[in-house]
């Protein structure tokens, strides 16, 4: 028997969701009230009475938890049913696909994506909607604001589900269906794939080392890479996702990813090597002896989608997040299709993808995917590149040369400043706004401003305008520094600085990137004022 109480609450301050959802500390999420009331205030937003949802999420600390208390708060609220992963698991470009897949009335996906795991570290929450995508800002902000004056939620007073059992449960009225949780992702993945191609590179000795990081992609780069694709066994490393990550900083870069890194430029590296984040949207690629940086990888894969079968109809368009280098424009120009440039934040990519006019998008933070799913999507960029490795027969370091010999080189690079006090950082960011119009010409570093502005973007789709997005410093001769605060923390601020700078092809093939960049690099922090500001002269990682 179960019965439905109302709990009596009140409004938590700092529920307010960013780019990807809200995120906290895990601390902050098991106290009194809060996952609750925020939960709540989902339903009341979205409405849950009929309706069924997606669950699942990246297996950090607290996520079967959570998910016992989503369960029950779905049943108390009256939806019909939730479709969620065996153990509470899903990566997030699955849990995408299944809302897509089964037609249901959205997804709620527990993860912190690349941010750590632990009791002491971070955990996050957010609703994707019958699209697969994330929730606009109308949908995050209708939240918030309901946040600011719940009374009470609805619970149903139960035993928690055995998730660890496939098939059909119910709690109250409402269905519970428990599913593999790779199965449906990996189905798709064959779709898309010359997965003959693939295993016939890996069974003529191709070497790969797929660094799961402890986290969520584990199980699905098992099962494609090893049991689909003939991969050896011990191709994926850290493959066992724990509530932790068993102590490593989920995210791909070659900072958190060093041991990969050091491996790839060894004298014994294996051909190809990847890594994915904490919920498997993010990817890090990297060929023997050469790093491949997000903003290159989106520009190779657009230029060679075509050899996958997904993709052999060509592209409709590429879009790209403001930070990410234009490297992909120009690849997108030669294809004769459209390029966009939209605000960070994978949800800014749904309009275009809905409405057939981008089938690959890309942030430079890693992200990339296409219109098979409204997520970001780390596997998928993996075995795209895999697929043109096998088709082209070439090495990686061959397609980087002979792209950039073809397209140019934009040289780039992110530089993150972490844990700044938010209140240095957001003085920092007005400081330097409210002297944009005053910029153009001014000389710094050795470089003289061509424009400065605070990017603002209008969706070509539904006409809303979404300003403050970041600001661009635009320097004479074609090189740029972007300049934004991140969403994705939980404590303090970090502040992102975007270095880019254009080598037309084949002059651009040797340089390094820190040393082509010192230029735009000293005029930004001149301009930005950021040692001034947070006392910061160099950054925490750099990408």
């Amino acid at each position: 028997m179960t019965s439905v109480s109302t709990v009596k609450t009140a409004p938590i301050a700092g529920q307010k969701p960013g780019t990807s959802g809200l995120r906290k500390k895990t601390r902050v999420f098991m106290g009194a009230h809060y996952l609750e009331n925020f939960v709540q205030a989902l339903f009341d937003v979205v409405g849950c009475g009929g309706k069924t949802f997606v669950l699942g999420g990246d297996g950090r600390y607290f996520n079967d938890r959570a998910a016992q208390v989503i369960l029950r708060m779905a049943a108390a609220n009256g939806a019909a049913g939730v479709i969620v992963g065996q153990g509470a698991i899903l990566s997030t470009p699955a849990a995408s696909h299944l809302i897509r897949l089964n037609r249901t009335d959205g997804g709620i996906i527990l993860s912190a994506s690349h941010n750590p795991g632990g009791e002491a570290e971070d955990f996050g929450i957010k609703f994707n909607m019958p699209n697969g995508g994330p929730a606009p800002e109308a949908v995050t902000e209708a939240i918030f604001a309901r946040t600011q004056v719940i009374d009470g939620y609805r619970m149903t007073e139960a035993q928690d589900v055995d998730l660890s059992r496939l098939g059909r449960q119910t709690l109250g009225a409402m269905a519970v269906d428990v599913v593999d949780p790779v199965a449906d992702y990996a189905d798709l993945m064959e779709t898309l794939f010359d997965f003959s191609a693939i295993r016939a590179m890996f069974a003529g000795g191709f070497r790969m080392r797929m660094d799961a990081m402890c986290a969520v992609t584990g199980p699905y780069a098992t099962e494609i890479l090893e049991n689909r694709l003939g991969a050896p066994k011990g191709t994926v490393v850290n493959a066992t996702p724990l509530p932790d990550f068993g102590g490593l900083h989920p995210d791909p870069n070659p900072t958190w990813a060093k041991p990969l890194m050091d491996e790839m430029m060894g004298p014994h590296a294996p051909d190809f090597g990847a890594a994915s984040d904490g919920d498997g949207d993010r990817n890090m690629v990297v060929g023997r002896g050469i790093y491949v940086s997000p903003s290159d990888s989106l520009a190779v894969l657009a230029a060679n989608a075509h050899l996958a079968p997904g993709y052999r109809g060509g592209l409709k368009g590429v879009a790209r997040s403001m930070p990410t280098s234009a490297a992909a424009d120009r690849v997108a120009e030669a294809l004769g299709i459209p390029a966009y440039e939209t605000p960070t934040g994978w949800k800014f990519f749904g309009n275009l993808l809905d409405a057939g006019r981008a089938t690959i998008c890309g942030e430079e933070s890693f992200g990339t995917g296409s219109d098979h799913v409204r997520e970001k999507d780390g596997l998928w960029a993996v075995l795209l590149w895999l697929n043109i490795l096998a088709v082209r027969g070439e090495s990686v370091a061959d397609i980087l040369r002979g792209h950039w010999a073809r397209f140019g080189r934009n040289y780039y690079s992110r530089h993150d400043f972490e844990g700044i006090p938010t209140a240095a950082a957001e003085a920092m960011m007005a400081d330097l706004r409210s002297r944009l119009s005053g910029l153009a010409g001014h000389r710094a570093g050795g470089l003289t401003v061509a424009a400065a502005d605070d990017f603002s973007y209008a969706d070509p789709v539904d006409g809303s305008v979404s300003s403050g997005q970041g600001v661009r410093l635009l320097f004479e001769g074609g090189s740029r520094a972007v300049l934004r605060l991140s969403g994705t923390g939980t404590e303090g601020a970090t502040l992102r600085l975007y270095l880019e700078r254009f080598v037309p092809g084949p002059d651009g093939l040797a340089g390094d990137a820190q040393a082509e960049l010192a230029p735009v690099i000293a005029a930004a922090h001149e301009i930005a004022g950021i040692a001034a500001h947070t006392g910061r002269s160099a950054p925490d990682v750099v990408t």
